[in-house]
């Protein structure tokens, strides 16, 4: 659902209107301790936020809206930010990183075809291949290639080598199956 676009109140509250400002403020004020949530260890958020409604208030008369929905709410976080940023440095610290935001991502259910022909050519890989490539599977990122070909009783190289025969062989197998593999990893 799209957030509603504030700006409705920008020209009454350019004009000087207290009430649309406190129609606007009611509304954006959660979106912007949100914000400024990474600083609380940091700075006092509150003080940080009435300076940056104050300082909305000050610039709303001079905004031009860009076409863009929240105009003065996004100048808004601008500001927020800033003046957090610039509060932590006062202080002598040093600001923390933005969290990541992890776009929502809602994958797709696994398709029991491609599992069955991916299942079928692991089955065709001569073993040492095999073993190499279940060793690096299997550690999924966890253990350094030297690790995994000390396990297998291997020399790097050699495990090395075998993962890249493995890799060729699987894909060489998949495409001769139909699966074009540009289309699987998009």
């Amino acid at each position: 659902m799209a957030e509603p676009d504030l700006d409705v109140h920008l020209p009454a509250i350019a004009s000087g209107d207290a009430q649309a400002f406190a129609a606007w403020m009611a509304s954006a004020e959660p979106a912007l301790r949100v914000s400024l949530r990474r600083f609380a260890r940091q700075v006092d958020v509150e003080a940080v936020l009435q300076e940056t409604l104050l300082r909305a208030w000050q610039i709303a008369p001079r905004l031009t809206p860009d076409g863009r929905a929240n105009a003065l709410l996004r100048v808004s976080h601008r500001i927020a930010a800033n003046l957090a940023i610039s509060e932590t440095r006062r202080r002598g610290r040093r600001p923390e990183a933005p969290p990541v935001e992890e776009p929502e991502v809602s994958p797709s259910p696994p398709d029991p075809l491609l599992r069955r022909v991916i299942a079928r050519c692991r089955e065709k890989l001569p073993a040492k291949p095999a073993e190499a490539l279940d060793a690096r599977l299997g550690a999924a990122g966890g253990i350094d290639d030297a690790s995994l070909a000390a396990t297998l009783g291997l020399k790097k190289n050699t495990f090395l080598q075998s993962f890249g025969r493995a890799r060729k062989l699987l894909k060489a197998c998949l495409e001769k199956s139909g699966v074009r593999l540009e289309e699987v990893l998009a």
